[in-house]
């Protein structure tokens, strides 16, 4: 399952704004020499929460961009970053935590996009039975997978009092919580809640990122050696992508995207496509904070700060971190996209 990897690829590394279609930057090139090449490395198994991506591919945006564009799919077995690290892809999809790993750990690797301005990371329950809040969850027992209670749990313990003592451990599997209408257990905005609607449950979900959980995610990532000799290259992927994503959000044409992701990745069906969409659109996963001013993408020192502070301050990271060095903004609040 998605949140399973995404949760996973944190352990191995630890831890209504009118859209319209502008030209990308640098399309004119495709015209008059060869292609630039860019592989670009996935988080998981083909689906929605990738869709920009694939749409710029299917619909021509990143060719229009002087771009030849493979993108590789992530999976169970699969670890991005170290691919990046090895120099085997110019670009990965990842998190906030990614660049402040490579920080801490001293890598010449870092953040240059932020496609999403809320995490998806959930906890989720069921309706009706007197949960109603974050605080309401205090004491009582959580599904949480082990990569969990090193991300998301220290902030969940620092802001609302929760003790490891609640933690039970997640096996990845809905059974538990259809069993028990009194569990609460973690899980991914378009992943876990789809699958306990298919069986019949009344999910409520709590996304982290309303309760202060200001973790960037869908980041793209690469290295500091990619930004200093081929930036021109990597503007004119992060501009494309961007343009794709806001086209995806807004269903604008993306069939040949939705046939890529379902032929990389047969499990995944239409609905389920159709669903994660939907709920990304109503969270504001993609268009909300920054990116309705900056663009898709946005990315400000003031919220890496704070990032870096409500995680240090839970004991994740430590002080004293130069952050400036774990991302960088000059691909990013270009307004691409923005009406």
């Amino acid at each position: 399952m998605r949140t399973r990897y995404r949760i996973e690829r944190r352990r191995l590394l630890a831890g209504g704004t009118a859209l319209a279609l502008v030209p990308v930057p640098g399309a004119r090139i495709a015209r008059t020499q060869s292609l630039d090449r860019v592989i670009f490395h996935t988080d998981w198994r083909a689906q929605a929460e990738h869709g920009g991506y694939y749409h710029a591919l299917a619909s021509g945006l990143y060719r229009r961009a002087g771009l030849d564009v493979e993108i590789r799919m992530g999976g169970p077995q699969m670890n991005p970053s170290q691919l990046l690290l090895a120099g085997r892809v110019d670009a990965i999809m990842g998190n906030g935590f990614l660049g402040l790993n490579f920080l801490r750990e001293n890598v010449p690797f870092l953040v240059v996009a932020a496609i999403f301005q809320k995490d998806p990371q959930i906890l989720m329950t069921h309706e009706g039975n007197g949960i109603n809040s974050f605080e309401d969850m205090r004491g009582r027992p959580i599904l949480v997978g082990a990569a969990g209670r090193v991300s998301y749990w220290p902030f969940l313990r620092a802001r609302f009092g929760f003790t490891d003592e609640q933690i039970r451990p997640y096996t990845f599997n809905i059974q538990p919580f259809l069993a028990d209408r009194m569990t609460i257990q973690q899980g991914f905005l378009s992943s876990e809640p789809f699958s306990a609607i298919q069986a019949g449950a009344r999910p409520r979900v709590f996304l982290l990122a309303d309760a202060g959980y200001e973790n960037y995610n869908c980041v793209i990532a690469t290295s500091r050696r990619m930004v200093e000799e081929r930036g021109d290259v990597l503007q004119r992927f992060i501009d494309a992508s961007i343009l794709g994503w806001s086209q995806y959000m807004r269903r604008e044409d993306i069939e040949g995207a939705n046939r890529l992701i379902m032929r990389d990745n047969p499990e995944m069906t239409q609905e389920r496509i159709d669903y994660a969409i939907r709920v990304m659109n109503e969270m504001g996963i993609v268009m909300s904070g920054d990116a309705l001013t900056l663009g898709i993408g946005a990315m400000t020192d003031e919220r890496w700060a704070r990032f870096y502070a409500t995680m240090r301050d839970a004991g994740v990271y430590p002080p004293g971190l130069d952050i400036r060095r774990a991302y960088d903004l000059r691909f990013v609040n270009r307004r691409v996209g923005l009406a």
